[in-house]
C-alpha cells in the first residue's frame, strides 16, 4: 500500500496508525478483548503451572509465544531462533552428607534437624554458645554476643526478636529478626555455625522445621546454617541447668540479652552439603523489520512464581499454583496483541521494533539483563524500550507511566499517545524500579515502563485470570502502540536523561531501605563470585560523589567484607546518616578504595 502525498505530509506514525485502524488492526475493535483474556487465559492454564524458572511450564508458555510470533510472520531475533537461553539459580538442594551430632546422639535429618537452602557447604566441631536472639542493634541498646565468647564456635539462637524492640516504639519487627541478619551478624562475630531453634510458641503453633528451599537468602550466606527442634535444644541446654523458656523468658522479661555458654564437654559436630540448582531458560524474540537497523524494544516478562517459593506472599499456599494473570500474563497477553497490530507494518515505519518477552524476571530482572549484556541485535541502535508489567487490572481508568523523564520528547509523545483513550495517567520522570525496563536505563537506553498498580492478589494464588480488565488493558495497549508508532517514525531518535531522582524508600535495589543512610547504587542482581556489582549509579548519590561506577564490584563496607547483596544491605542498615565510610571496589583488575559519607533518605 502507498500513501498519498497529503497522507505523508502528517507525521508518519499516525498515517500509519490510520492505515492500522483501516485494517481493524487497532484499538479496541469487537472481539479484541476476547482474543486478549484468552491469551491470558491460555498464559495461566494449570499446564503452565505458573511459569515458574526452570519448569516445563515456562516452556510451555516459551513455545506458545513463540509459535505466535511464527504464525504473524515475524523474524527470529534470539540466538539463532526466536529463543535467547541463558542459564539461572532455580534454588538448592541437600546431596552428600548431612549430619548433626549431640554428644554422642545423632539426630535424622528432616526430621530432628534441617539445613537452610542459603547455609554454606562444610564441616564444623567445637563448644555452644547460646546467643540469645543472635542480635546486634545498637540502635536499641542490645548485643546478645557481648561478653561471650563465640569465635570458632557454634551458636544457638532464638527465632524472631525481643519484645522490648516493640516497646521502645518500633512498629512490626525489625530487619533483626530476619535469619540473613542472624547468620551474617554470626559470621562477623566469629561464629562457625548457627543453629537456629524456635523457642517460644504461639497458641496453636507446633514446632515445626522449616521446608528446605523455602526462606529467602543468597546463595552462600558465608556460614553453616541450619534449624532443630526444640525438644533437642533442650537436651543441650539441660547440662547447664537451663530450658529454653527460661532462657527465652530471662531476656524478654529484662528486655537486656542473657547469653552464656553451655557445658564445657558439650560439643556439636555438624555436615551441610548442598549444591545449588541451575536451569536453562529463554528470552523469546522476534523482529519487525523497518527502514533502517535503529529500533524500539517492546517487551513484557512471561515468567512467574510457579508453585511459589520465598516470594509467595501467601505462605500457607506455597506448593498451588501461582497463575500470575496480572504479573504479568497480562503484559505477555499485551505483547502478543501489539505484534499481531503492528505484523502488517512490515517495512513502513522508519525504525524496527524487536519484540522481547523476558524470562528470569522474577528472579532478579536476569532475563532482560541477559539481553542488554548479551544483545542479539547492535545495542547502540536501541532507541527505546517499551516495557509493560501488570497492565490487567486498570481501576477507575487510572494508570502509571514511569520512566517519563529517561528520554527527549517522551512528554510530547505520551501526550499525544493518552488523547482520546479515556485514562487517568499518572507519571513519573525516574527509570529505576523493580521491572525489566530497569535494565535498558542501566544501559542509558530511554525506557517507559507501563503499570496499572498493585493489589491484595498479587504474588497469590489468587491472581488469577477472571479477575483481569482486559477493555481497560486494551485502552493502555492503545497508549503503548501509538507511543511505539511515534518513536519509531520520528526523524530525531530520542536521547537519554540521566533523572535525579528523589532519594527511594525501602528498596534492595537503592543497598539499604527505611529511613536510614542513603547510598545509592544500583545492584546487578546476575550472580558474582564474591561482592555486589553495580549495574548503574544513581546520579547526585553519596556513591556517585565519591566517584563510584557502574561495573564496580564491591567487596569491602568499613570493616565488613561484602559477600552478596544481603552483606551490603547489612552493613548499611547498621551505619549511620553522616558516616563516612571506607568502601573497596573492584574496577577491572583495579582494587580502588575510597570513602562515601552516607547521606539521609528523603
Amino acid at each position: 500500500m502507498t500513501f498519498s502525498h497529503r497522507t505523508q505530509k502528517r507525521p508518519v506514525w499516525l498515517a500509519l496508525l490510520a492505515v492500522a485502524v483501516s485494517l481493524n488492526l487497532a484499538g479496541a475493535a469487537a472481539g479484541d478483548g476476547q482474543r486478549y483474556l484468552d491469551d491470558v487465559k491460555a498464559l495461566t492454564a494449570p499446564a503452565m503451572e505458573g511459569r515458574g524458572n526452570g519448569t516445563r511450564g515456562l516452556e510451555r508458555a516459551a513455545h506458545l509465544i513463540e509459535q505466535r510470533f511464527k504464525d504473524l510472520g515475524l523474524d527470529p531475533a534470539g540466538t539463532n531462533s526466536y529463543f535467547q537461553p541463558f542459564s539461572v539459580v532455580t534454588g538448592a538442594r541437600l546431596k552428600g552428607k548431612n549430619l548433626l551430632q549431640a554428644g554422642g546422639d545423632s539426630l535424622k535429618l528432616e526430621q530432628d534437624f534441617v539445613p537452610f537452602s542459603f547455609s554454606g557447604s562444610g564441616a564444623a566441631a567445637g563448644p555452644v554458645v547460646f546467643a540469645g536472639y543472635g542480635i546486634t542493634a545498637p540502635e536499641f541498646g542490645y548485643d546478645d554476643y557481648e561478653g561471650v565468647p563465640v569465635k570458632g564456635r557454634i551458636v544457638l539462637v532464638l527465632r524472631n526478636e525481643p519484645p522490648a524492640f516493640q516497646a521502645k516504639g518500633h512498629q512490626g519487627v525489625t530487619q533483626h529478626s530476619q535469619l540473613i541478619s542472624k547468620a551474617i551478624n554470626a559470621r562477623n562475630h566469629g561464629a562457625s555455625a548457627l543453629v537456629l531453634v524456635n523457642g517460644k510458641l504461639g497458641d496453636g503453633e507446633e514446632d515445626l522445621l522449616t521446608r528446605f528451599g523455602t526462606v529467602s537468602g543468597p546463595l552462600d550466606s558465608g556460614i553453616l546454617l541450619l534449624q532443630v527442634k526444640n525438644s533437642e535444644a533442650e537436651k543441650w541446654l539441660a547440662g547447664s541447668g537451663r530450658t529454653i523458656a527460661k532462657a527465652q523468658g530471662a531476656i524478654d522479661e529484662a528486655g537486656k540479652p542473657a547469653s552464656f555458654a553451655l557445658a564445657d564437654d558439650f560439643r556439636l559436630r555438624l555436615s551441610i552439603a548442598i549444591e545449588t540448582t541451575y536451569a536453562t531458560v529463554n528470552n523469546v524474540l522476534a523482529w519487525l523489520p523497518g527502514q533502517t537497523d535503529e529500533y524500539v524494544i517492546v517487551g513484557a516478562h512471561y515468567d512467574h512464581l510457579g508453585r511459589g517459593n520465598f516470594d509467595s506472599l501467601a505462605p500457607s499456599q506455597i506448593g498451588q499454583i501461582h497463575p500470575g494473570a496480572d504479573d504479568n500474563a497480562s503484559g505477555t497477553a499485551g505483547l502478543l496483541e501489539l505484534a499481531r497490530r503492528m505484523a502488517p507494518m512490515r517495512g513502513r515505519l522508519r525504525r524496527s521494533i524487536l519484540f522481547a518477552s523476558f524470562a528470569g524476571e522474577e528472579l532478579g530482572l536476569l532475563g532482560s539483563a541477559a539481553w542488554v549484556n548479551k544483545p542479539t541485535r547492535p545495542l547502540e541502535k536501541a532507541v527505546a524500550m517499551l516495557n509493560m508489567d501488570m497492565i490487567g487490572r486498570i481501576q477507575e481508568g487510572k494508570v502509571f507511566i514511569g520512566g517519563t523523564g529517561t528520554g527527549s520528547g517522551f512528554a510530547n509523545v505520551l501526550e499525544r499517545a493518552q488523547v482520546g483513550k479515556g485514562l487517568k495517567i499518572e507519571s513519573s520522570p525516574g527509570g529505576y524500579s523493580s521491572s525489566d525496563h530497569m535494565s535498558f536505563v542501566t544501559a542509558r537506553i530511554p525506557a517507559l515502563f507501563f503499570f496499572s498498580g498493585l493489589h491484595s492478589d498479587y504474588h497469590k494464588p489468587s491472581d488469577t485470570w477472571e479477575k483481569i480488565n482486559a477493555d481497560g488493558a486494551l485502552r493502555l495497549l492503545d497508549v503503548v502502540q501509538d507511543t511505539a508508532l511515534q518513536i519509531a517514525s520520528n526523524p530525531e531518535r530520542p536521547a537519554f536523561i540521566a533523572v535525579m531522582e528523589d532519594r527511594p524508600g525501602a528498596s534492595s535495589t537503592g543497598g539499604g531501605g527505611g529511613y536510614g543512610p542513603y547510598f545509592g547504587s544500583i545492584p546487578d542482581f546476575g550472580q558474582v563470585e564474591n561482592g555486589v556489582r553495580f549495574s548503574d549509579v544513581r546520579p547526585g548519590s553519596p556513591a556517585a560523589k565519591a566517584g563510584l561506577k557502574p561495573g564496580d564490584v564491591l567487596v569491602r563496607f568499613g570493616d565488613k567484607p561484602i559477600r552478596n547483596l544481603y552483606d551490603f544491605t547489612d552493613a548499611l542498615r547498621r551505619s549511620k546518616v553522616g558516616d563516612v565510610v571506607e568502601v573497596k571496589v573492584l574496577r577491572g583488575s583495579e582494587t580502588i578504595t575510597v570513602s562515601v559519607k552516607l547521606e539521609q533518605r528523603r
